[in-house]
């Protein structure tokens, strides 16, 4: 019950043909292997997703990620401090949050979707977002961008859309100052109940929706750990009941 009113209280206000629409294009046998096995991301089936949500991705999710995409602001803000800093937003997606940085914020935005970046561009040039430096479709696995050259790296509803997530992680860590933060805001799945059980019944769809929705906290705790240059500082649930989190860390001066 919890978990269909958790559904309810985010989907409410979406028109439920867009719902249905898109739920008919994500089938479930589109996300199960030649063993019957929920299968894994692969970077060709994110692009075909989100080349499919790029038309409706801001009616659909705008509401729903906007507490989580708020707090990931602040979070990077103020690690940034009073001056301003660099902050590389990964999985920039349509631009929804580049209006809400502060000025003094100077922004780049990757996205591996051509077609939601096509929107991105379009908002930065409609509302004159003068911070944005620049704009590139790129994979987070493999960032054309040089070592420690953020402040922050933002990366909202993103790592449990990526084939790799700690390979992802990693490049996170490598262009991000010592000092400097990653913010996360994701849907964590459930450790157990019913919720634990919904989300491995909905993987399969998810898969072609475009995310892993049963993604464990601990896989990010042990992602740390192994690295060694990173430490967790923050992990916060985020409304809509609790299902999302704000999770920060910190690049470690001295690995």
């Amino acid at each position: 019950m919890a978990v269909l009113e958790s559904w309810h209280v985010c989907y409410k206000h979406v028109p439920q043909e867009i719902i249905w629409t898109v739920l008919v294009a994500a089938s479930p046998l589109g996300g199960l292997d030649s063993r019957g096995m929920v299968s894994d991301i692969d970077k060709s089936s994110v692009e075909r997703a989100y080349a499919r949500w790029a038309p409706v991705y801001d009616l659909v999710f705008g509401a729903v990620f906007d507490a989580g995409r708020r707090a990931a602001i602040a979070a990077a803000e103020r690690a940034c401090g009073p001056a301003g800093g660099r902050i590389l937003e990964v999985g920039v997606g349509t631009g929804i949050s580049l209006p809400d940085y502060a000025r003094k914020h100077r922004l780049v935005g990757i996205d591996l979707s051509e077609p939601m970046l096509r929107k991105a561009q379009e908002r930065v040039a409609e509302q004159n977002i003068s911070n944005v430096e620049a704009l590139a479709v790129m994979d987070a696995e493999r960032m054309a961008l040089p070592d420690q050259s953020f402040d922050v790296v933002v990366a909202q509803f993103v790592i449990t859309a990526v084939p790799n997530p700690e390979t992802t992680l990693n490049e996170f860590a490598r262009v991000i100052r010592p000092g400097g933060e990653i913010v996360l805001v994701n849907h964590i799945g459930a450790e157990q109940g019913p919720r634990r059980a919904f989300e491995i019944c909905f993987a399969p769809i998810a898969r072609r929706l475009g995310w892993r929705p049963e993604f464990r906290f601990a896989r990010l705790t042990a992602w740390a750990e192994r690295h060694g240059g990173v430490r967790l500082v923050e992990h916060k649930p985020m409304p809509p009941l609790g299902h999302f989190s704000l999770i920060r860390f910190e690049r470690l001066r001295t690995p």
